[in-house]
């Protein structure tokens, strides 16, 4: 019965040399204070959250350092390039957070969430920069995160220059809008996963409650980063725990297998053997 049950369950998944149980990602931004972002993270149980490698975004108005409010012996900083809009930056960027986490002794190092953004309305990313900051990032060693739409066809050309991990968008960054277009993400997983069923595709932004999580999650996507649904909730701790939930219930949904559609009811007790009564089928 034990080996049963331990079947059922995923005990890890990887992203390069990287092993992590939990599959939710979080953000540090966007908290009212540093202590309810430290509270949040915890409640959540993610290993992994991001940092803007910005310096305005490192120190709040008190001069505090956002690193001194983070468990780097429990988490695994991930630096992303939020706030670029052509590949020299966000190549600029990731250089500058590899630099600071190596002081760190932080295994982040190794790693950057590469975001080339195309406008400031919609914070969508630019195809071209990102093929090209991708391609000079992953070529200078770094393990390359890279948050894309979903296109599927942009998705597979990432993955073909060595991206370590593609993240399609749900919906625009911060919209809470969920995922828009499920279709497309089942076309990422098809594509990438084809001959590599264990590349990992994680649902980057948009989402904007635990539903919205699990949702993600049954499609198949193999975790879920998310920042402004916690942090604007109005109760950013509830929803922290909700999405630790919703994570973990959405991949356990997908792993069980869902029934198919059906147009009628199909009743759950057999037919055969029951009781006949008069006026009844």
């Amino acid at each position: 019965m034990e080996d049963l049950v331990e079947k059922s369950w995923d005990t890890s998944w990887n992203i390069g040399p990287f092993t992590f149980k939990s599959r939710l990602f979080t953000g540090t931004g966007k908290f009212k204070s540093l202590e309810l972002m430290q509270a949040c993270l915890q409640e959540s149980a993610c290993e992994v959250t991001t940092v803007a490698v910005r310096r305005e975004r490192l120190v709040d108005r008190e001069g505090r350092n956002i690193l001194d409010f983070l468990d780097l012996e429990k988490l695994t900083i991930l630096p992303n390039t939020a706030g670029c809009f052509c590949a020299d930056d966000a190549i600029r960027v990731a250089k500058l957070g590899r630099e600071l986490l190596e002081n760190l002794g932080n295994p982040g190092a190794k790693w950057i969430k590469l975001e080339c953004l195309g406008d400031t309305k919609t914070l969508l990313p630019d195809p071209a920069a990102t093929l090209e900051a991708t391609k000079a990032l992953v070529k200078d060693g770094f393990l390359v995160l890279v948050y894309t739409s979903d296109d599927p066809i942009q998705a597979l050309r990432l993955k073909e220059l060595g991206a370590a991990c593609v993240m399609p968008a749900g919906s625009p960054i911060g919209s809470g809008q969920g995922v828009l277009n499920p279709n497309n993400i089942r076309i990422i997983l098809e594509y990438l996963k084809e001959n590599d069923p264990h590349y990992p595709v994680i649902i980057d932004a948009g989402v904007g409650s635990a539903s919205d999580v699990g949702f993600a999650m049954e499609l198949g996507c193999d975790g879920v980063l998310l920042n402004t649904a916690i942090a604007h909730a109005e109760d950013p701790l509830r929803m922290a725990r909700a999405m630790r939930l919703a994570c973990e219930a959405g991949r356990l949904s997908f792993r069980a297998g869902r029934i198919p559609r059906k147009l009628y009811a199909m009743a759950s007790s057999p037919m055969e053997g029951r009781i006949r009564l008069s006026g009844t089928y």
